[in-house]
């Protein structure tokens, strides 16, 4: 990959995680809490949300050593759950947010590719087009992994009766260890998602 493609690559990474955090955000805001908007977290701007290992090295080191899937994740936007007006369901509606936000922005820059595909259009155009619909389904597929902190194992945890808190506070203790196995070893199954995905929203192959 060329330096211009991998920077197009991160720039757009970036931007899609950071919209995906100020999701969690505003759905938590809007089910009573108000503790991103009170940390400043509720903007776009990327400063905000960095983490310089998930936002930033990961990603670079994924397109350096051409990963078949790239992904990565930011600081956290912060919210209480005991400030929801509704704890199970508004848990749930923020962890799905953010994965929500990436899909909806891959299905309008998917039809986007499908309505332009008759046009004389310059290939950058569309190389710029396919890389958000990557990245956004990449983002997407990943959090949905039941591993904390990803999404997806708050909204396992959120179906999980109270007996199973012991359970939960044992799978978090090792949640780092369990994510960064899943990173090395298993991230690449993703990819026939992503693929089948992808090829769906544009008509593409990748």
């Amino acid at each position: 990959m060329q330096a211009t493609d991998a920077i197009f690559y991160i720039i757009i990474l970036v931007m899609s995680i950071v919209i995906h955090e100020v999701s969690h955000g505003f759905i938590a805001e809007y089910f009573g809490d108000k503790t991103a908007r009170f940390a400043g977290r509720l903007t776009l701007n990327p400063l905000k949300h960095l983490d310089l290992f998930g936002s930033i090295l990961l990603p670079v080191v994924l397109v350096l050593s051409h990963s078949s899937f790239l992904f990565g994740w930011a600081k956290p936007v912060p919210y209480n759950p005991d400030n929801l007006s509704n704890k199970k369901w508004g848990t749930i509606a923020v962890a799905s947010a953010g994965i929500l936000a990436n899909i909806s922005i891959a299905i309008i820059f998917g039809i986007i590719i499908r309505l332009t595909s008759g046009f004389s259009l310059p290939a950058g155009f569309y190389f710029i087009i396919s890389i958000i619909v990557i990245v956004n389904l990449a983002l997407a597929i990943f959090n949905l992994v039941p591993i904390p902190p990803l999404d997806g194992s708050k909204i396992l945890f959120s179906f999980l009766p109270e007996s199973a808190f012991s359970f939960i506070l044992a799978y978090e203790q090792y949640s780092l260890i369990l994510l960064l196995i899943f990173i090395v070893f298993f991230s690449d199954y993703l990819y026939p998602i992503l693929a089948f995905l992808f090829n769906f929203l544009t008509g593409l192959v990748f």
